[in-house]
């Protein structure tokens, strides 16, 4: 198949990347506003460039990928819907919840399969996490903690345009909790700090932040998050059930040493970057949509989803602001 990619960062071009090496994948059309971008992936993996979305959208593609600014991430999935192209893009739909439902409001029933790109989804531990909740080897759960800490704060742009630590970052693991779980949050209390990099208070975000939420069947969730971790790149959920308990992210490369005499474990070279720790799932979810693109499945994470875990991290950042616990249907209008 003939796969079109908009936008050619750092995502962007590791997404081509990934595609290059997909034997459902025929051929690439790319695009960027930065034409080097463009002339760079063309030469790396053959792709041919097209001067415009428009172009790429005309180019004969099965799908396209969308990497560009979160800013463009509404007209592109609505132009991609438009033309009848299924389309891939990342995480968030929109900058603002009201955009991202308008573009829900205008995806549903377009026949066009939408799928959104949280990454956890088709990590293999994650998806066994999600099975082991499924089938009730756990028990009903009381508590889930999930973490994501970054070894160090991305560059002052990034945090100025990307919404705020709740809808940039903890947002991965409002969605994983979702998933694994099954459940919905319901309620939010929500704190946050600066200890690090000035341009991020300037930017009124928080560095680090906890959130504890109650979802609706009564299971306690506790998530923490920090822009800066200097071990590595720390991502982790763990279930507490009445018959047992299970982790997402206790291996060899785990950024934590221990402090008890003669513990060897983590052994490994911790992990430092997402995409050191998330390559195999990067390349699962591309294969996937690959197979939305062909008709062999739908969408595995759709508007709908990422629109739900958006409201929670919402949520979030009203609870922090105003320092007091927020229901979800509060932000949600319901």
């Amino acid at each position: 198949m003939r796969i079109g990619i908009l936008g050619l960062g750092r995502i962007g071009a590791f997404h081509a990347e990934t595609l290059s090496g997909l034997a459902a994948v025929a051929s690439l059309v790319v695009c960027d506003p930065v034409t080097d971008a463009a002339k760079a992936a063309a030469e790396r993996f053959g792709a041919e460039v097209a001067d415009s979305p428009q172009a790429v959208l005309a180019a004969g593609v099965d799908g396209v990928v969308v990497a560009a600014a979160t800013d463009a991430h509404p007209e592109l999935i609505l132009a991609a819907v438009a033309a009848g192209v299924p389309v891939f893009c990342e995480k968030p739909v929109a900058r603002t919840m009201p955009e991202a439902v308008a573009v829900l409001a205008a995806v549903e029933g377009a026949g066009v399969p939408v799928q959104i790109g949280f990454n956890r989804r088709f990590d293999a531990g994650f998806a066994a996490a999600r099975e082991a909740v499924r089938s009730g080897a756990l028990g009903p759960l009381h508590t889930v903690r999930a973490t994501t800490l970054d070894p160090a704060p991305p560059p002052a742009a990034y945090v100025a345009a990307s919404g705020g630590i709740f809808r940039d970052c903890s947002v991965h693991d409002f969605d994983a909790l979702r998933w694994v779980t099954g459940r919905e949050v319901r309620e939010v209390y929500a704190v946050g700090g600066n200890r690090g990099a000035e341009y991020i208070r300037a930017a009124g975000d928080a560095d680090t932040t906890g959130a504890l939420l109650t979802l609706d069947d009564g299971t306690l969730a506790v998530v923490s998050n920090s822009r800066h971790n200097g071990r590595g790149y720390d991502v982790r959920l763990e279930l507490h059930g009445f018959a047992d308990s299970l982790a997402v992210g206790l291996d060899d490369k785990l950024p934590l040493r221990s402090a008890e005499p003669g513990v060897a474990f983590p052994a490994g070279a911790p992990h430092d970057f997402f995409m050191d720790r998330f390559a195999a799932a990067y390349r699962a979810e591309l294969t996937a949509f690959t197979e939305v693109v062909a008709g062999a499945r739908p969408s595995p994470c759709t508007v709908a989803d990422a629109v739900e875990a958006g409201w929670v991290a919402e949520a979030c950042a009203l609870s922090l602001r105003e320092h007091r616990p927020v229901r979800v249907d509060e932000v949600r209008g319901g």
